[in-house]
């Protein structure tokens, strides 16, 4: 390859001339993986592609890019990746609206149907099922909430959809104790038709989700998440936590019931989390393994067929790629995602649902490809230069 160079700004106020390193393969053999080739079972939480040529006010309204949208997730399940549908990375309640998702969950339910047949695997599909359509009032009751997610619940199992039971801003406005949690939860279980992967998204993440459980102790809420979990174990496929600490997951992991799994949602510690220990391993369902997929897919598979050592070797560089991304706030770490699709052509802009490309700063994009490209994510260095320079131009920063 030739030396690939490109002006990125710095911290201290100047411009360096910051040098691509070799692409990396990740692939070890062509052909497509399969999701029963893993011994983990792995989601990636899909990001939508905004569509540009629509007249939209993007903080108001929402118009998606379905051609590339799905294109990305056929992509994703080639990989052997399963896909978690309308999730916080595809900036649900925060710019994806519910009409909008539940769209985007039929469309991709007949993907992953079309995707089954043609390449003769079973595709991994779950669908986040909330209550984000709900206007936000201090007059909702917890009937409005349980009524709201009854009724995503159902539009998701009527299209032939898996659920991921979302957690609800509107139930922390609604409940008054503990107990109404145990009590909207435990009636939305008692009416699923397969077991959920219920999500605890941690406030780090959405900031109206703090005190989610009944409690601003992230302990004493374990406490009463275990105890839905433990008393409707047959409705629940898996739990999974964005708490991004480490501790904590291994020690809910712990206490789950047999039949239940632990999905990792920790952007920060996930190569550690998944790998295990001889008390156990987590799954994933990961924000992250959208924008390192070949590497994660890479990774999972050498974890299976070769143990540890290359699992680690492969994912160790992605880590403060991911770190940095999902840094405080950690709610924009959407951007980052979009921003390295971008870079690898899977969109022709950079533009986001909700107006989020301009979440982060200039500074914080140069960040993100240096440890993308010392990552080895960048798939073509040239062509990835380019867009970089393309964006760095907008923003006010060219090449002396």
């Amino acid at each position: 390859m030739s030396i690939i160079t490109i002006s990125l700004p710095t911290t201290e106020g100047t411009l360096e001339n910051y040098r691509l390193r070799e692409p990396t393969t990740f692939e070890k053999h062509t052909g497509r993986r399969l999701p029963t080739s893993f011994s983990r079972i792995a989601y990636a939480a899909a990001h939508v592609v905004a569509d540009p040529r629509k007249e939209v006010d993007p903080w108001l309204q929402t118009a998606v890019d379905w051609d590339a949208t799905i294109k990305y997730r056929r992509y994703l399940w080639s990989l052997g990746l399963g896909v978690a549908e309308a999730m916080d990375t595809a900036q649900r309640g925060m710019g994806l609206d519910w009409p909008t998702s539940l769209e985007l969950i039929q469309r991709s339910i007949d993907a992953a149907r079309d995707f089954s047949a043609t390449h003769q695997i079973n595709t991994l599909l779950a669908s986040g099922a909330g209550t984000d359509h709900l206007k936000a009032s201090p007059a909702v009751t917890l009937e409005d909430v349980t009524a709201a997610y009854e009724l995503q619940c159902e539009a998701i199992e009527r299209a032939g959809g898996k659920i991921v039971l979302m957690a609800s801003r509107a139930l922390v406005r609604a409940a008054t104790t503990t107990e109404d949690y145990v009590r909207v939860y435990d009636r939305i279980l008692a009416q699923v038709e397969q077991p959920v992967i219920i999500h605890w998204l941690g406030g780090m993440f959405d900031p109206e989700l703090i005190g989610y459980w009944g409690s601003d102790d992230d302990w004493k809420a374990m406490e009463i998440c275990l105890s839905i979990i433990h008393h409707n174990e047959k409705k629940i496929d898996g739990i999974k936590i964005s708490l991004l600490d480490e501790k904590k997951e291994i020690s809910m992991r712990e206490r789950l019931p047999a039949t239940v799994r632990m999905y990792t949602g920790d952007d920060f510690n996930f190569p550690d989390l998944i790998a295990g220990d001889e008390q156990g391993h987590s799954d994933a369902l990961l924000g992250i393994f959208d924008p390192i997929a070949p590497v994660a897919s890479a990774a999972l598979e050498a974890l299976a067929q070769e143990g540890y050592k290359t699992y680690f070797e492969l994912l160790k560089p992605t880590v403060p790629l991911s770190r940095y991304m999902f840094k405080a706030p950690t709610r924009f770490y959407k951007t980052g995602v979009v921003f390295l699709a971008y870079l690898n052509g899977h969109q022709n802009h950079f533009l986001m649902v909700g107006g989020q490309e301009g979440a982060r700063s200039t500074l914080h994009l140069a960040e993100l490809f240096r440890l993308a490209d010392q990552a080895g994510l960048l798939r073509d260095p040239e062509f990835a230069a380019k867009q970089m320079a393309a964006v760095m131009a907008v923003h006010g920063v060219q090449g002396q």
